[in-house]
Parts: structure tokens; sequence; C-alpha cells
């Protein structure tokens, strides 16, 4: 007899007399030594024994949990029905088959079970207070993913009302009002004020929320203090790194090396890299993907490794055992990012890219990779990280394909000579002050168009509604429907000029368009998601369609609108310099990013790896939260600076903060009205709130 089938028998014998805490126990034990398939073999041969047990239902709702795991839904979902019969109180099922009939396809039948759950959680205590939360919760994400939009809002405000610390369904609920161009996106209701609002708002909300790199270096402090949380098992110990004398090991961790905006931009980064002096893996913890990109990028780096179904420690320990040397966090705050296995530290020098924009101010990002528009000096006191500069920030794949037939603007439901404005960012970033300025522009070019990214249809019909309350004809504003890559940026070409969104700028999109020969009118403001597109005009060699304000985006649209000549020289300009511009010489951005990875690497043997300074970042918290970023758009850096200086003041005068750092104050000979003059640091004195002068210092 084989030692499976002996093993199979043996546990089977022993399930049938085992006490259901012992057979927990059990089943936890051969889970923790990697024996998947003993578990579900000890759960089916007692319940073959126990059918008459008073704890059936639970021991079903255990197993079907351990085929969850296994991938076996259909027989999941069996159990759960079974145990559903038995127990029609028992709750945690109903959560459970509505998650089953979600993954299955089945939104509909997901929130009859949630629904049903709902409806049984009317006691009022601990318990069913989080089951019902949890039913609502998964409610409003089956709704949202069905374009439910309004009605998953309702199922997320029910939760926040019950209980209100619920970090995750704020997020989820601000984010939802960003992508539906809801007015206002922090509406506080009875039981969530606008300051709770705040403070759980996740930091790529805030990014689209407000130009205001204070408030989104304290966002992002909280959000890794509370939602990443302190490993404090983490481990300061990387003997294969630290031994390593040939090419430095860099690992490039994301979720998004497939069809995804920053897998296009990464595209040709790993086959660019030097292998005498790099050797690079790749630590992939996406969705599973079978595209042509995600099947370049298996082939084109030395390592890959999915660590998607790897729980945190063990991912780490693979990165460690790998000896990484330089991990790249191309995450950084958005979806399926991996941040609990950063903070385990697995590798000497932890560096933050592209994936987000804006600082991680979190205690293991040491160096954060940007340009000197990106993060000009005088903006390095918003960064925790050490800031390495590269000649354009972003990174752009050259070998793009694109669909061979060339769309006309009758296919796009164009006007054929109308001035065509163009805006292809998420929903999420067109907030009040970017759609008054669009309109504003549309005013003054007779006859012009927007021509939007298309989303759902309550989108698109409230966007036409803000349109006519700024006395704009709905029908000037025109959706795209959403089309593969090759397909979308074919179609660039029947616009004329892109307008950008503020403050979170176009990052992939205007590459897009710039590649497409298409100029891009931006304005940067002071965080770095406001000023990434900023860099890309400017490295496609078009500054001067690049505003600090609304009024000079206003005047530069409408001449680029009304003068068609200075628009052609324009496209002209970006035809030719698109083989020669820095936005497009990705080889040389490769170069210049081994150049940086040596940097970091000398620095840190060196026992100069910067430490991030993280004091006093609760003051920050709580004085921006104060402020009602809907109502006022700060573009002077006399008045953003005078806001901050006489809060935090105000604030130091109930909680003193003791004055032994340095302090966020007026530079001697005071501040003039230009954007570029920035924030001086210099020493505290007694009665003034601390701020370092740069957010880090060497270990």
């Amino acid at each position: 007899m084989s030692t499976p089938i002996l093993a199979a028998t043996i546990i089977r014998s022993m399930a049938r007399n085992l006490s259901v805490s012992d057979l927990i126990r059990t089943a936890e034990t051969l889970k923790q030594s990697n024996q998947a398939d003993s578990v579900l073999t000890l759960y089916s041969a007692w319940i073959s024994h126990n059918e008459d047990h008073p704890l059936l239902h639970a021991v079903l709702f255990n197993y079907s949990v351990a085929l969850t795991d296994a991938g076996q839904l259909i027989a999941a979902r069996e159990c759960l029905e079974k145990a559903v019969l038995l127990n029609p109180d028992f709750i945690p099922p109903y959560i459970n088959l509505g998650r089953i009939h979600e993954r299955l396809g089945q939104p509909g039948m997901a929130i009859v079970q949630w629904s049903a759950a709902l409806a049984k959680t009317a006691g009022i205590n601990g318990t069913s207070i989080g089951h019902k939360t949890t039913a609502l919760n998964q409610s409003a994400r089956a709704l949202e993913a069905a374009n439910q939009d309004q009605a998953a809002e309702d199922f997320l405000r029910q939760s926040l009302e019950i209980d209100n610390t619920q970090r995750e369904v704020i997020q989820h609920l601000i984010a939802l009002r960003q992508r539906q161009c809801l007015r206002p996106v922090a509406l506080p209701s009875e039981r969530v004020s606008h300051k709770i609002l705040m403070e759980g708002m996740s930091p790529l909300s805030a990014a689209a929320f407000t130009d205001d790199p204070l408030f989104q270096l304290a966002i992002a402090w909280n959000y890794n203090r509370l939602d990443v949380g302190t490993r404090t098992d983490a481990v300061f110990d990387w003997p294969k790194a630290d031994k390593n004398t040939g090419p430095l090991r860099i690992g490039y961790l994301s979720s998004d090396l497939r069809e995804h905006a920053v897998g296009y931009l990464m595209a040709e980064v790993p086959g660019l890299h030097d292998r005498g002096k790099v050797e690079i893996f790749a630590y992939y913890c996406g969705p599973e993907a079978k595209d042509r990109l995600h099947t370049s990028f298996e082939s084109s780096v030395d390592h890959f490794v999915d660590i998607s179904k790897m729980d945190d420690e063990s991912a780490a320990q693979k990165i460690r055992r790998d000896g990484i040397q330089i991990l790249i966090d191309l995450n950084g705050y958005t979806r399926e990012a991996r941040l609990k296995v950063v903070a385990l530290r697995p590798a000497p020098v932890i560096v933050n890219w592209l994936g987000f924009p804006g600082t991680m101010a979190s205690p293991y990002h040491t160096y954060i990779l940007a340009d000197d528009w990106t993060i000009p000096e005088a903006h390095e006191l918003y960064f925790t990280e050490k800031v390495l500069r590269l000649p354009c920030y972003q990174p752009n794949a050259r070998n793009r394909m694109l669909s061979p037939k060339q769309p006309s603007r009758r296919d796009a439901r164009l006007p054929e000579n109308a001035m065509v404005f163009c805006c292809f960012n998420g929903a999420h970033k067109i907030n009040r002050f970017t759609f008054e300025r669009w309109m504003t522009i549309l005013a003054q070019v007779p006859g012009s168009v927007l021509w939007l990214l298309g989303g759902i249809d309550s989108v698109n019909e409230r966007l036409k509604g803000y349109a006519q309350d700024y006395g704009i004809s709905p029908d000037r504003i025109i959706f795209a429907d959403k089309l593969a890559n090759p397909f979308h940026l074919a179609r660039y070409v029947l616009a004329d000029l892109v307008l950008d969104t503020h403050p979170y700028g176009a990052h992939t999109t205007a590459s897009d368009a710039l590649w497409m020969g298409v100029p891009v009118l931006t304005m940067s403001g002071a965080s770095f998601a406001s000023r990434v597109c900023g860099s890309l005009v400017r490295s496609s060699g078009l500054p001067e369609l690049v505003t600090s304000s609304t009024d000079e985006f206003v005047r530069l649209g409408v001449e680029l609108g009304t003068d068609r000549s200075l628009l052609e020289s324009f496209r002209n300009k970006l035809r030719e310099n698109r083989d020669s511009c820095v936005l497009f010489d990705t080889a040389g951005l490769v170069r210049n990013l081994e150049d940086r990875y040596e940097q970091m690497w000398r620095e840190y043997k060196a026992g100069e790896l910067p430490v991030p300074d993280l004091m006093n970042l609760d003051a920050y918290l709580e004085v921006g939260t104060e402020v009602d970023y809907e109502k006022v758009e700060f573009q002077d850096t006399a008045e953003y600076h005078k806001r901050w200086t006489d809060s935090l003041q105000l604030r130091h005068k109930y909680r003193p903060i003791p004055p032994d750092h340095r302090m966020f104050s007026v530079p001697r000979g005071g501040l003039d009205d230009s954007r570029d003059r920035d924030l001086k640091p210099e020493p505290a004195a007694v009665g003034t709130i601390p701020f370092p002068s740069r957010r880090n210092r060497k270990k």
C-alpha cells in the first residue's frame, strides 16, 4: 500500500471518534503542515460517521472553508447549503455562500444570501453586528461590480452607521463617490463625521482629493500605521544579500506585471537591464494572468516568482532566501499590494517607485525614485524617503501594439470639423475644480467638444448634467467606449488636445497621448500626483504646455483651441522628437536606474542607509482633516504656507510639541508669489511646531 493511501486510511480511521474540538485542532495541525488534502479527508471522514451530531452544521462550515481554499467551490457550496438546512440561524454560512456565488459569477444569488443574513441579524449583540456589517459590505462590493454604484453606496453607509470605525469601508465609500463624480466626496452623515471620513481616506484617494502634500504625507503615515501595521517579527538580517559579490540582485514586486497601466510602462525595462550589473527577479502578487504582457515579463526577467498564493511570511522568506539586495515596490498603496510582505523587511534596501504617486511615509521604504520636476529639491520635505532622480520618472515601452485599422471621427461619434478636447483619465480624477476649468475653456471655444472615457451610464449622465449647469450643451460631452489597448491607442489621433485633470493628473494616459502625437496641456501643483504629467510633457519636448495656475491653464487651452496653426506646431514637434526625446529613451532610463541602484547599495554598505523620519505626523493629520478641501484649491505657495503655519501654531498652543527638531516656517525675507518658491525649514524655537527639513536621516 502506498504511503498517501496509508495516510488517508489512518486519517479516516482516526476521524470517526474525534470530538469537534479535537477535530478542529487536528485539522489546523495538518493545515499548518501543508497537508491540505489530509484536512479534506479528515473532515469528510468525520462527517460520514457523525451525521446526527448536534454540531454538524459548524463542522460542515469548516469543511466548506477547506474546500474553498482547495478551489472546490461547488462542493463547498453544497456543504454550506446543508449547514443552513441544519441550522437556519447560524449566520456564517450565508456570508460564505454569498462569496462563493460571487466567485461563480452569480452576483444576484450572492446578494440573496447576504440579504438573508441581514434579515437574521436583527438582535443587537457583538456577533450579530459583525455578521450584519459583513453582509452589508459584501453586498456593496457585489453591487459595485454590477455597476449599481448608488445601491452599493447605500449599503456602505448603513454599515458605517452601525460601526463607523471600519476603515476599509470608509476607504471604499470615498473611492466609490470619487468614481461617481459625486459632490461633495466626503459627505458626512448622522454617525459618520467629516473628520472620520477624512482620517479614513486611503492615500490613493487623497492624491485625487487635494493638492496638499502635507495632508497626503499624514494620510499615508496613518494608513501605514493602522492598515499595514507594525511587524515586530521583521528580521533585520540578510546574509545572502550581504555576501553577494556578483551583479546586484534586484527584485521588482508588483501585482501589475500584466495588461495593466504599470505593466505597459514597465514592459521593456527588464529586458534592457545590463546582466553584467544586475540580476533581475520579479515577484508577482496579482490575479492569475495569461495575457501577452504577463508572458513577456515571465521570459524577460532572470527569475519570475508568483507569490500571489503565498502568505506574507512565506513570501518574505522567499525574497530573503533569494538574496535580494534592493526590492522595488511597484505597488505602493494601490490595489493588490503586498505591503505586509514589505513590512517584514525581506531586503536591506526597499524603494518606492512608479505604482503609487507620493510618499509611502513608512518606516521601511528608504528611497523614492523621481525626477527634477516630480520632486524639486524644495519639495523633499514632503517625503519620508530619500529622493534619487532619473532623467524622467516614468519608463515607457516603445514596442506598443497598435490596431492596423485607423478609426475615423465618425466611428468615435465625434464631429468631423470641431475642436476635440480629450481626457481619458479615470472618472475618479474629475473633481469640481477640474470640471470648471474644462467648461470655461469649452465656453470660449465655440463648437468644441470634450471627449471623455466612458463610465457607467449614471456617471456619464451626471457629467452631462454638470456641463448643463455651466451653460454648456450636454451634447458637447462625448464618451468613448472602453477598448482593448491597441484600439484605444489608435484612436488618440482623433483628438486635437488633451486637457489634464488636477490634482491627480494623467500618468500612463499622458504618455499614451504623447506617443501618438497628441499634445497634452497640464497644470503642475505641489503634490507628486499633480506633477507627473508635467514631467512627461516636459520630457517630450513641450515645456510650454506645463502651466502652474488655473488662469494660465484656461488661457492656453482657449488659445490652442482657437489657433489651429499653433496647435499643429506642437503636434509636429511631438512627431519630430518622439524617437529622440527623454520621455521615450527607455534604454537611457534603465542605465540611470542601474546607477541609482549602485548608489543605494554603496550607501547601505557604508552604513548610510536613510532612515525615514515619521515624527509629528499625528499633528499634521489632525490639522489637515479640519480643512474643507472641496471648497478651496490652494495655488499660491504663500497662502498655502500661511494656512498650515497658522493652524499648526494654534494647535501647538493647546498641545505643545517639544521644540527639539526643525520647523516648517517662513524663510527669512518672506515668500514671493511664485509657485516655484517653496517652504523653507529653519531651526525650531520655543512655541513653534517642529518640522524636519528633510524627512530622512542617516542610519
